[in-house]
């Protein structure tokens, strides 16, 4: 059986947000299951591919022993034809346990144990789906309007483009982004926060930017990797990627990261080895305003 119905199979920690993707999933158009066995995916392919082109499918650990059968469930949808695309949504273990401790809810795995127990359990069981995953979203520093825009931003079926490049910027203080595809660390940059006058300032302030692109070695960095990005993306979309998230560091994700970012959104948007793609970039700041 051949169909053109587009498969998403939504998967992750409890608590990182599943339930808010479902819900942006269905306001933009997708028939939307949850907590169906793995084993009956299949089944509703089949009696759904006459009408409906777009099914997200949420299954969690609330399956218990049908959850085994996903590898096999996803392996016979290859098998018939069916393409399917994993997208799996983590966060932190303490924004997760500051969570259920806001709902005074306890986690599903927890049973007589701590909350992070059962956190700990779920992270193992999931670890091949997760290793699987095409997409990954870090919902830890995001609220629900704004996980809900990145579904938007994900899934908006108007965009139409070959790759959906998101540059992150991040302090490594706080910790590396769980959904990065690829890492840059800026820390070899002369750091601005040293330079009083800079300090209080951000990477998207003209001094800093200037400060920062202007560092000993910044500009062929910049020229090297702007090309390799270019010919991996080439890559991407000959493989049929079309999310990718490119997390750029620095010690506190206010400065360096932040400048660095900036300057390969415009970069990559004026770039001539992807001219004949289309390529929908965005930046994100996540840690900038914490205290450094």
């Amino acid at each position: 059986m051949k169909s053109d119905t587009e498969i998403l199979v939504i998967s992750g920690m409890s608590g990182a947000g599943r339930s808010t993707i479902a819900h942006r999933l269905e306001d933009l158009g997708w028939y939307v299951v949850d907590n169906l066995p793995p084993a009956l995916l299949g089944n509703l392919i089949e009696l759904v591919s006459t009408s409906v082109k777009k099914v997200a499918v949420v299954i969690d650990v609330r399956g218990r022993a049908f959850f085994d059968d996903l590898t096999k469930s996803l392996a016979e949808l290859a098998d018939l034809g069916i393409s399917r695309k994993i997208l799996f949504v983590d966060a932190a273990d303490d924004s997760l346990v500051r969570r259920f401790e806001s709902t005074r809810r306890p986690h599903p795995l927890q049973g007589a144990d701590r909350i992070l127990d059962g956190i700990t359990k779920e992270r193992e069981r999931l670890r091949e789906v997760r290793d699987s995953a095409d997409i990954i979203i870090d919902s830890s520093a995001l609220n629900i309007h704004q996980l809900e825009k990145k579904i938007s931003d994900y899934f908006h079926e108007d965009s139409g483009s070959d790759l959906r490049v998101n540059i992150l910027s991040f302090g490594y203080k706080y910790g590396l982004p769980v959904d990065a595809d690829l890492v840059v660390d800026c820390r070899f940059i002369s750091n601005p926060h040293w330079v009083p006058h800079l300090r209080p300032l951000t990477g998207l302030d003209k001094p800093v930017s200037d400060a920062v692109l202007g560092s000993d070695n910044v500009k062929e960095f910049l020229t090297r990797y702007q090309a390799l990005f270019e010919t991996m993306a080439l890559g991407f979309i000959a493989e049929g990627r079309k999310f990718l998230t490119l997390a750029i560091g620095c010690t506190g994700g206010k400065h360096r990261s932040v400048a660095v970012a900036a300057e390969l959104v415009s970069r990559l948007k004026s770039g001539d080895k992807l001219s004949n793609y289309k390529i929908d970039t965005q930046v994100m700041h996540r840690d900038l305003g914490r205290e450094i």
